[in-house]
């Protein structure tokens, strides 16, 4: 069978679904070829419709459930299959969380060349449904249609109820609803919840005064100011064990926290450390990292932390010195390596694309004796650390976080320490 036939014919195969890889999709073979086929279960057998060629590589849907596989169960969601946002409903919740730690570990064996077994501790969310405390609606004007992009386009899937939402957003679309028929709503509307309530952003909009309300949440002893404008993380629930994980029981001198957001890290960092600094491009963030520094009282120069004995890092510590900066990360890194002196922590929690070379150069210059890298992209994850363990760090620990649960998404957390090159 030629490729050129199937483009020609939408010819369709009668296929076994083998495993689900990197980007959620399910890997089988026929006929010589290799499918990539969407919305799948492992041990599905099915019959898939050829949708797009790519060199020796066939993405495919699925027309038809022959056999069922054992972990497969009915959507809840009537959307499901026709908006992007979830691609794992057709799984039960265990299978899920099963699939997530094997596309992590296909990550590292296949990019960073990691062989040897490695334990991969998968956090479950505590809510697989209404967890999601951030979203992003769409709004098509000509259609009056409210909700998210339809799978693969950029037309849009009209939602009366979105499942993964936590009440507060979810109440906050059904206001927006309400408000189709006046024409005013924009194409693009952000929302995040909060303590308080929930914000809301708009882009695209032709009127001014639509900043977003700022509103906080607590995690764990700290409070983070934010708004829709910009990032924060989507499931709340899991952001105490997230932080807990990423620092371990790290206490010193020098910190640097990298991407640092909003200063999720860049707190809890300030208790444990002399000195922490963290690093942010994005404008809006530094200036909510700098509030939240300053209401916690830990922008100013103090005594250094103090940790009580047997509390693994969780003790009371003195204010110390906390600076945000603004500025690109691998040009602040090329500026200041050499000035900063020895480093004994560094966290980094980049955005999707993961770090760039200049980024991991500079990390690198600086040589921290720990670091921590926070991911929600397992394959930039993998290529980073490849670049890293051959540089003379060796990987000491791995753990999964579930902040995306009916999605293919996966939070990682990789541990490493300075060895020798």
């Amino acid at each position: 069978m030629s490729m050129e036939s199937i483009e020609e014919e939408q010819q369709t195969l009668d296929v076994t679904i083998e495993r689900l890889l990197p980007g959620g999709v399910g890997l089988a073979h026929a006929d010589g070829l290799t499918l990539f086929v969407s919305l799948a279960a492992p041990e599905d057998i099915v019959r898939v419709r050829i949708d797009r060629v790519s060199g020796k590589v066939v993405f495919a849907s699925i027309v038809e459930i022959i056999k069922p596989s054992p972990v497969r169960i009915e959507p809840p969601c009537p959307y499901f299959g026709l908006c992007g946002g979830c691609d794992f409903q057709q799984l039960n919740y265990e299978a899920q969380l099963s699939a997530k730690v094997e596309i992590i570990r296909d990550c590292l064996h296949r990019i960073a060349k990691i062989e040897a077994p490695l334990d991969i501790p998968i956090h479950a969310s505590p809510k697989p449904w209404q967890y999601r405390a951030r979203a992003t609606w769409q709004f098509d004007r000509s259609a009056n249609r409210l909700g998210y992009f339809i799978r693969g386009s950029n037309d849009v899937c009209d939602v009366e109820y979105c499942a993964v939402l936590v009440p507060e957003l979810q109440q906050a679309l059904e206001q927006l609803r309400n408000e189709i028929p006046s024409g005013q709503l924009p194409k693009h509307i952000d929302a995040v919840s909060g303590d308080e309530g929930v914000s809301v952003a708009v882009r695209n909009v032709e009127v001014s005064g639509n900043n977003a309300p700022t509103i906080t949440r607590r995690i764990g002893n700290e409070t983070y100011h934010f708004s829709a404008e910009g990032f924060f993380q989507v499931n709340h629930d899991l952001l105490e064990p997230l932080i807990g994980t990423a620092l371990g029981d790290a206490v010193g001198r020098t910190a640097i926290d990298l991407y640092c957001g909003v200063g999720l890290f860049t707190l809890p960092l300030a208790r444990r450390f002399e000195r922490v600094i963290g690093v942010e491009a994005n404008p809006l963030a530094t200036d909510f990292a700098r509030r939240n520094i300053e209401s916690a009282g830990l922008a100013r120069r103090g005594t250094s932390p103090t940790v009580s004995e047997g509390s693994e890092g969780e003790g009371t510590a003195t204010p110390a010195t906390a600076e945000i900066v603004t500025a690109r990360v691998g040009d602040w890194l090329r500026q200041h390596s050499v000035s900063l002196g020895p480093v004994d922590f560094l966290l980094l929690d980049p955005p999707r694309t993961g770090a760039e070379n200049k980024d991991i150069a500079g990390i690198l210059s600086l040589r921290p004796t720990q670091i921590s890298y926070v991911s929600c992209d397992p394959a930039t994850l993998a290529r980073d650390l490849k670049k890293l363990m051959a540089a003379g760090y060796s990987l000491d620990s791995v753990a999964a976080f579930d902040m995306f649960p009916q999605t293919h998404h996966v939070e990682t957390i990789a541990r490493l320490s300075a060895t020798s090159v």
